[in-house]
């Protein structure tokens, strides 16, 4: 079997994000929604994967955001999920989304190194050190509130990993939140999956340019975005590491200009603001120093796109979109739809080719 291919080849990386949640990444009260069915999931999977799409990367949630629609209150559970899509597909790498305090690292480190085994190597991990602290009060999990906390039992956590698959035999582990005695993993993967963490802390980002392979950004502004790419590529070239850096968009891809804009503006007009302000609070709480202009911007592509860099319009103003991430510094980007099984054809007819012919796919 061969390494996982999202790092053995450089082209511009694409897949999706949160197909697995009720609404996917729209905060919407429009009854065509995207409705997170297995049976959409397969649909979608397949399609990727005969279309030559890089991953599928789920959202791990326990309970929703409340307002009209309990947004992502209906959610696949993210490793049966990834199991499941990697028995049916043959080429696309599917990722398991995992908070560290609520999965011990030993059933999570055979876990991986089964679904390694039975799919070729295209498992993924995204580590998850929490901030959704309802979540955690539903699972009875107490959430530190320091960050240097959070990511110390992080780090415990997937070190307990790392041994696991690469030491032959028994061990004893004695740290600070895990004791272990002769524990060991058997099978063990042939290769580290890759690693994906979303982090905006200074904490997080140490964390993620020590282990990750891609970190996840937003993209507000692509001139700022250059600047923090170089700048998050220092850091883990500091740490003796190669890490990418990726981001997450929302795709409204039409014949017209103005096809496109009118969509985005029936999303944004059905949105389900209960839903959205419980969403704001929890990711912006502490942002009241933002510039009112750019919170009102954060809350529109909250309510379309749960933040997501807007590809709105044109098969061609889309592409020339993705080609602004790349050039940008990007490694690649996730992409979400209103319906992902109805509107993915679309941009895999359209768009796809015309990144081939810009040779950055």
């Amino acid at each position: 079997m061969a390494q996982n291919a999202l790092l053995t080849h450089d082209k511009f990386l694409l897949g999706t994000f949160a197909s697995n949640c009720g609404g996917g990444m729209t905060v919407s009260t429009l009854p065509d929604r995207w409705q997170a069915t297995w049976d959409n999931n397969l649909k979608l999977g397949r399609m990727l994967d005969e279309a030559g799409i890089d991953f599928m990367l789920p959202i791990a949630r326990w309970i929703g955001y409340g307002g009209q629609t309990d947004f992502h209150g209906y959610v696949l559970e993210t490793i049966t999920w990834a199991t499941a899509l990697l028995a049916h597909t043959r080429r696309i790498s599917v990722f398991a989304t995992v908070h560290t305090v609520a999965n011990h690292p030993v059933a999570l480190a055979k876990q991986i190194a089964t679904m390694a085994q039975m799919s070729g190597n295209r498992v993924g991990l995204n580590i998850v050190a929490g901030w959704n602290k309802p979540e955690y009060d539903a699972l009875g999990i107490a959430l530190p509130d320091d960050h240097e906390t959070r990511y110390g039992y992080a780090q415990e956590w997937f070190d307990v990993i790392k041994k696991i698959w690469h030491h032959e035999g028994r061990f004893d582990w004695n740290g600070q939140y895990f004791q272990l005695k002769g524990v060991y993993g058997n099978p063990r993967p042939e290769f580290d999956p890759p690693v994906f963490n979303a982090a905006g802390s200074g904490q997080g980002r140490e964390f993620a340019s020590r282990n990750a392979n891609f970190l996840f950004t937003p993209a507000m502004q692509l001139e700022r975005s250059a600047e923090e790419i170089a700048a998050l590529k220092a850091q883990g070239q500091a740490q003796g590491r190669k890490v990418d850096v990726m981001t997450f968009s929302h795709v409204i891809c039409r014949p017209t200009e103005a096809e496109a804009k009118q969509e985005w503006q029936r999303q944004l007009q059905n949105t389900d603001e209960g839903a959205l302000d419980n969403l704001m609070h929890l990711q912006f709480a502490h942002a009241h120093s933002f510039p009112h202009e750019l919170l009102a911007q954060i809350r529109e592509r909250m309510a379309t796109g749960h933040g997501g860099f807007p590809l709105v319009g044109t098969p061609e103003q889309v592409a020339e979109r993705l080609c602004a991430l790349q050039q940008a510094g990007f490694r690649g980007t996730t992409l979400s739809f209103f319906d992902y099984v109805q509107e993915f054809p679309y941009f895999r007819d359209t768009v796809l080719p015309l990144l081939q012919q810009r040779g950055i796919r």
